[in-house]
Formats: C-alpha cells, sequence, structure tokens
C-alpha cells in the first residue's frame, strides 16, 4: 500500500499577507503525513523590479523574463521568500528545506521556444522533469521540502517556471511512488459560482463537466489554466485534486475543503 502525500501549492495573495502566511504554515505544520509545499513569489518581486527600475513586461497576463527580471526573481523566490517560510516552519517545529529546481536536480525545465512571443528565461516541464528519488530520499529522511518557482536546464541557466504548473508537475511524478493528493491553496474557498458570494462554492468538479463550467463562465480567467493542469494531473494519478482557502487547509482531511476535482 502507498503512503499518502499532500503537495501543496501556496498563492501570491497568502505570501503577500504576513498574518494570513503565519497561519497557513501553523496549519501546513499541523497537517500529518508527508508533505511538500511549492510557492511562487506574489507582489514583491514586482515592487523589487519597481524600486530598481526594472520595468515589468506583461503578455496576456503572462510575465516576461527577461535577465534583469530573472535576477530579481531568483533573488525574491529562491532568497528572501523561501528562506523566511523555512525559518517560519522551523519554528513551528516543522523540519523544512528550501529548494529551487537547482538544488539535488530535483526539477530540470527546458527553456520556452520563441514562437509568437519570446517569454525569454522561462521554464517548461515534461513528464521527465522532477527527479522522484531525490524528492523520495528528502521525505524519508523526515524533510519537508519548499519549493521555489525557480527550475534551470541542466546546461548551468536558471529559469522562472510557472508555480503551479511545478506543483501539477511534482504531484504527477510523486504519484508513482505515493498516494497523492494536490492541493492549491489560495484566497478563495474554492471555485465559485459567483466570485462575490462566499455560498456559491461549488464543491465538485468532474472532467466532463469543466467545458460547460468555462461556457457558462464559472471558470473564467487564471483559473482555466489551473483546473486545466489539475484534470491533466488526475489523468496522470494523482487521486484527488483540491482548490480551496489557505486558512481552511486542516479541513482537507473532512469533507469540506474548497472544490474537489475528480475524474
Amino acid at each position: 500500500m502507498k503512503k499518502t502525500l499532500n503537495v501543496i501549492k501556496i498563492g501570491g495573495n497568502v505570501i503577500d499577507n504576513s498574518e494570513k502566511l503565519h497561519q497557513f504554515l501553523l496549519d501546513f505544520t499541523a497537517l500529518p503525513g508527508d508533505k511538500i509545499l511549492i510557492h511562487g513569489g506574489g507582489k514583491i518581486a514586482t515592487e523589487l523590479a519597481t524600486s530598481l527600475g526594472v520595468e515589468a513586461k506583461m503578455v496576456e497576463g503572462r510575465r516576461i523574463t527577461d535577465i534583469e527580471t530573472l535576477r530579481i526573481v531568483t533573488m525574491v523566490y529562491a532568497g528572501l521568500i523561501n528562506k523566511n517560510m523555512v525559518a517560519q516552519l522551523q519554528a513551528k517545529g516543522c523540519n523544512a528545506v528550501g529548494l529551487t529546481g537547482a538544488d539535488g536536480n530535483i526539477i530540470k525545465a527546458v527553456k520556452r521556444p520563441v514562437k509568437d512571443i519570446d517569454y525569454g528565461y522561462v521554464g517548461d516541464l515534461d513528464e521527465a522533469s522532477v527527479s522522484v528519488e531525490t524528492l523520495d530520499s528528502l521525505l524519508r529522511a523526515g524533510l519537508v521540502p519548499v519549493i521555489c518557482a525557480i527550475t534551470h536546464d541542466g546546461q548551468s541557466q536558471l529559469l522562472n517556471t510557472n508555480a503551479d504548473t511545478i506543483a501539477s508537475a511534482v504531484a504527477v511524478a510523486m504519484a508513482k511512488r505515493y498516494d497523492t493528493a494536490l492541493i492549491y491553496c489560495f484566497e478563495k474557498r474554492g471555485v465559485m459560482r459567483d466570485v462575490e458570494d462566499d455560498r456559491s462554492l461549488v464543491a465538485e468538479i468532474r472532467m466532463d463537466e469543466f467545458d460547460a463550467l468555462k461556457a457558462e463562465g464559472v471558470v473564467s480567467g487564471g483559473m482555466i489554466p489551473k483546473l486545466h493542469n489539475a484534470f491533466e494531473a488526475i489523468k496522470s494519478g494523482v487521486s484527488a485534486v483540491y482548490i480551496g482557502k489557505a486558512d481552511e487547509l486542516l479541513q482537507i482531511n473532512g469533507s469540506s475543503f474548497g472544490t474537489r476535482l475528480i475524474k
């Protein structure tokens, strides 16, 4: 019988709020069993870039990562945010280890090819990107990996990689050895029929309902790629995917946490 593993991705809106982050890390520490935490960077990278006179370049909501931006996101994601979270987890009794994809060669990416748009130093992942062996050895040693959204290409180049994509890729890879759940934590209770009404939670979404919910506008914007990644993960062996509110994480073992995505 496989051991259980929770792969949890924490959103930028929680990272940006010190009180919410403190509470989330308390709950994360209290969550039993093996776990891996994935994070991006929130607003801090954008604020630092502005203060240094580096203009943020966005195309259709996606960040263009030129060399100056790459330096900033590496400093912020892999340095300031990652090590701050690891230090807080250690203070709470969680023996965390902070990582980029380059550390232990845990996540190897490919620089996104230039088609219509040159996204710069952005990494794409495939089914061979994640080193299951290395992450498994860390978990068996009693460590909790905390992975930021910086990967590498194996040729000494660091790459900025979407944290949702990293979480999905890690969950899929680890599902070969663990009964793995993928949990996206952010500021909302889950997928809402009305984003202004917390009572309008969609408790469960089946794969065959996804297109209809997109057509209705219930699933829109940034939630579309998040759910697409989630259903791809389920197809690839992840046992369940949840999308829910960070401060309700400890309800994950009950039946009332967020939106559950199923086959």
